[in-house]
């Protein structure tokens, strides 16, 4: 690229980047990410956020540094169709030459690096000169084999997802205290975690409450990060296999059902589809809890999308509140606090299992409700897996149900998924 091109997009794109914004904060400890020297990844699904929180660690950074040590790149921006790995010296030279950086101070931000290739070689190198460096990406599978190839041990990942529901009520405005609830303010949190259910947690999607423009987020991902980024030629079929996933969250899938549905002639095909998708950050796989690691990956998966409304806007055959749709919130949200978690299914099946220091230390129930017409099957799904991992208690999460049961000596906790992520 001419050097003239480069600074006219590096400047216009700086001007936008310390532009003041009004900005929700996320719910996530930045310091540890600032502080840091090694490179932080940013990483998660296209429009969650990735570029706003960049934003909100520059605000932190300029309390503390001169705004002429910071650079900003997109590299999202069309007008770098041409540009080459050589470009990224002209970059560096440029943001020299302009804005003459304290060389010890100086701060990257690049957001959706995994565009430029090469990019991993100019960041070791920035590294190397002790530059502190911020880079975004969509796709898991680019940045992670990039990462171990020339980043080890030089790098930190944060995951970021779309707004939890603690975050949507900083949205709108509403401050809460989860011990201090009175009867009105659970009922206008009632209404609102309804409301997010419904809509997901995007952030324009909320703020301009505007669901329709999920497709086009859909559309963007599906044809961008997926059917483009992998050159596939089965467009009709990868669609198939989307839609199927979407209306099927929750539940368990073999790879044999969606070769049947799709067309798709060959297992290890559906398999590198899936991991496309799971790529992208639209969906991911959950597996069945054992001990023995082959046994993990031979079980049948469940399968989740990374947000609610996504899910209700590209699946078929959803009600508002269905009990699928809650399990799938409590699996973002389970995923959000770093949990790793499995399913658990013996001669019942229990819906989340949680795994610290390789031992189950907690077992989740989620459902719509529980009434007579399956109380039985969700505490005996429960109670197998408590019985199997050594539980005490248990816990199962409803709509609006909140209640102890014993059961011998066994504790189940009823509790309303919105106040458990509240808490």
């Amino acid at each position: 690229m001419l050097k003239s091109k480069l600074k006219e997009i590096m400047l216009d794109q700086r001007d936008y980047f310390f532009e003041k914004k009004e900005i929700i904060q996320r719910d996530i400890l930045l310091n540890k990410y600032i502080e840091t020297r090694q490179i932080v990844v940013i990483t998660g699904i296209r429009r969650c956020g990735k570029s706003t929180l960049m934003y909100l660690i520059k605000e932190d950074l300029i309390k503390k540094t001169d705004k002429n040590n910071i650079l900003y790149l997109n590299f999202d921006d069309e007008r770098f169709i041409d540009f080459k790995i050589d470009d990224f010296n002209n970059i560096y030279s440029i943001f020299l030459e302009e804005f003459n950086p304290e060389q010890n101070n100086i701060v990257f931000f690049f957001d959706e690096i995994q565009n430029s290739l090469g990019w991993e070689k100019f960041l070791n190198r920035m590294y190397e000169k002790g530059i502190k460096i911020f880079v975004t990406g969509s796709n898991a599978t680019l940045l992670s084999s990039e990462i171990a190839t020339s980043l080890t041990g030089r790098n930190v990942v944060l995951e970021l997802f779309p707004f939890s529901f603690k975050e949507y009520l900083k949205l709108n405005n509403e401050t809460f205290e989860s011990t201090k609830l009175t009867t009105i303010k659970k009922t206008m949190i009632k209404r609102k975690f309804n409301d997010y259910v419904d809509m997901g947690g995007f952030p324009q999607v909320l703020r301009e409450n505007n669901k329709e423009l999920l497709k086009d987020y859909y559309n963007d991902i599906f044809y961008r990060d997926i059917i483009a980024r992998y050159s596939i030629t089965k467009v009709k079929e990868m669609k198939i296999i989307g839609n199927f996933l979407a209306s099927n969250i929750s539940k368990i899938y073999s790879y044999n059902t969606l070769k049947e549905i799709s067309g798709v002639k060959s297992i290890s095909s559906i398999k590198n589809y899936l991991d496309y998708f799971e790529n992208s950050f639209m969906f991911f796989g959950m597996n069945k809890y054992s001990d023995s690691f082959k046994k993990q990956m031979l079980s049948s998966k469940k399968m989740y999308c990374i947000d609610t409304g996504l899910a209700t806007t590209i699946g078929f055959s959803f009600s508002k509140n269905s009990g699928r749709l809650l399990e799938n919130m409590i699996f973002i949200e389970l995923r959000r606090r770093g949990k790793e978690i499995y399913y658990h299914h013996d001669k019942n099946e229990c819906d989340f299992v949680i795994k610290d220091n390789n031992k189950i230390i907690s077992a989740i129930q989620v459902t719509k409700e529980i009434s007579s017409d399956n109380e039985m099957g969700e505490l005996q799904g429960l109670l197998d897996a408590m019985k199997t991992y050594g539980l005490d208690s248990g816990l199962i999460l409803t709509e609006d149900q909140e209640e102890i049961i014993k059961i011998g000596d066994k504790t189940i906790e009823l509790k309303p998924i919105w106040l458990w992520i509240l808490e």
